[in-house]
């Protein structure tokens, strides 16, 4: 490796961090914003449905404050979220030509609001019938249902999270396409692993029934046939560039 390198390399990872550390500044004055509304936060949750109907309980002194830690951690994450997403861009940046710049830049705005999207459908879909099938069960056993309230959050974020995190996939999908380390043809290829990993994660985060399932699993294969179409939309615009550049310069 020649000193150029090194140095470029030592440079790089100074960059690296220093976003880094921009982010963990940014988390921890989110946190504290968490920490702060963390108290009404979980009162409304508390006073609607499903958490309405049960009473809670903690099973250790230290339930009350991991919750308030748990929900302060969320609230940051989720303040952080766009700061994160802009720091990724700006670190790729150097590697993405002009017009790649300004277009996936774009992205950041439309990745929190699926990022939001997918806790939304996460809390008002998903989780009320896990929860609800889980609560049946108890009722058909006989069985007294004693929440903790630690417990039930933990319960409740386990779902959630996944799913948000799942619902970024048409914007990482664009972002990866419009670097070129993707394009429509390998989405098609592998499609079918795809729609695999989408059925065993709908399974895993929704009650045991094939019913409930299908309803996690069809959006999230929509999202996905939804991340293929913008793929190909970048896709055939990157050709029709490329093929332009051709005529009026000859090929690369």
């Amino acid at each position: 490796m020649t000193t150029n390198e090194e140095m470029s390399l030592v440079e790089h990872l100074g960059e690296l961090r220093k976003r880094i550390m921009w982010v963990l500044a940014v988390l921890v004055i989110g946190m504290v914003g968490g920490l702060i509304s963390a108290k009404p936060i979980i009162r409304y949750l508390k006073n609607i449905p499903p958490a309405d109907s049960i009473s809670w309980n903690v099973f250790s002194p230290w339930d009350a404050l991991r919750l308030y830690m748990n929900f302060g951690l969320a609230v940051g994450i989720l303040i952080t979220l766009p700061v994160i997403l802009y720091h990724i861009w700006a670190f790729v940046k150097p590697g993405l030509r002009e017009a790649e710049q300004k277009a996936s830049i774009i992205y950041i705005p439309y990745a929190f609001l699926l990022f939001l999207g997918g806790l939304s459908f996460g809390y008002w879909v998903v989780f009320p019938m896990a929860f609800y099938f889980t609560s049946s069960i108890s009722r058909s056993l006989e069985i007294t249902e004693m929440y903790g309230a630690a417990q039930y959050f933990t319960f409740m974020f386990n779902i959630i999270l996944p799913l948000a995190i799942v619902f970024e996939m048409p914007i990482v999908v664009m972002f990866l396409t419009k670097i070129r380390l993707l394009n429509p043809k390998r989405l098609h290829k592998f499609r079918r692993y795809a729609y695999m990993l989408l059925v065993i994660l709908s399974t895993v985060i929704t009650p045991p029934d094939a019913i409930s399932a299908i309803l996690v699993a069809l959006p999230l294969i929509v999202l996905y046939e939804f991340s293929v179409f913008m793929s190909g939309f970048i896709y055939r615009k990157q050709l029709a560039k490329d093929a332009e550049w051709e005529r009026e310069f000859g090929p690369k």
